[in-house]
């Protein structure tokens, strides 16, 4: 695939790089790449660690060396290459969320640095789903990209030291929701009663890499609501499977 660099990391790593941009084709591609090598290079890849726009290629020298892994790799890249045109099917991940007061007491500033209403940033952060690029900084921290300029803000000149678990946030043009407690500079406009990790669960993350993210405006009262059915352990987060040139 044109424009792919290999580049050593340690010894026992190995980096797929795509590009220099955050760009959705580009993290399209390395969402596809990671799923294949994990899929026919198991033997010999320890873990496959996709970010924006490149792979972390954990693997076992003993089994594999650099170059095989490789060659390897070159193989598979030409075969999405050869299937560039098919965008393939992602899943849409809903996440509830109550805007606003004491779950999202930075949304007045939000609404007033981009001169709009408050109801005019909830519809316009909910209109579209967001493709989650990666998951990092915390376990289950979706770095989302997608986000309308329009309700743009900046970091808070001192970050908070604590932000509850479900926080949602905007830093410059970019939107998420803090899964566990933590120290963070993002402005704080909402909150989901969902948890982003669950270390107890089947599945700790409900959200993977390559899915879409799309929030869903609640009142205080079903917050609640979902938030106890979420302790009960009866809470089904909602999903939707579409092609990804439906995502937009």
């Amino acid at each position: 695939m044109n424009g792919v660099r290999m580049l050593p990391a340690g010894e026992q790593g190995l980096v797929v790089e795509f590009g220099s941009k955050i760009d959705e084709e580009i993290n399209v591609r390395v969402h596809q790449v990671s799923r294949l090598i994990t899929d026919r290079l198991s033997d010999g890849v320890i873990e496959v660690v996709p970010t924006y726009r490149s792979l972390l290629v954990y693997f076992k020298p003993l089994v594999i060396t650099r170059n095989q892994l490789i060659s390897e790799i070159e193989v598979l890249l030409s075969r999405i290459e050869g299937a560039a045109n098919e965008s393939g099917s992602a899943r849409v991940v809903y996440i509830p969320v109550c805007y606003g007061g004491e779950f999202g007491p930075d949304i007045e500033f939000v609404a007033q640095h981009n001169k709009l209403s408050v109801d005019e940033v909830v519809k316009i952060h909910t209109a579209t789903p967001y493709l989650v690029y990666m998951l990092g900084f915390t376990p289950g921290f979706p770095y989302l990209g997608g986000m309308s300029e329009k309700i743009a803000a900046p970091r808070l000149d001192k970050p908070r030291t604590k932000i509850p678990a479900g926080s949602v946030g905007i830093a410059g043009s970019q939107t998420g929701f803090y899964p566990i407690e933590s120290p963070g500079g993002w402005r704080l406009i909402g909150q989901t009663p969902i948890k982003g990790f669950d270390k107890d669960a089947d599945k700790p993350f409900p959200i993977d890499a390559g899915d879409y993210l799309q929030f869903q405006a609640v009142s205080a009262e079903d917050f609640y609501k979902i938030r106890q059915q979420v302790n009960d352990g009866t809470y089904r987060t909602e999903t939707k499977q579409i092609s990804r040139g439906g995502a937009r």
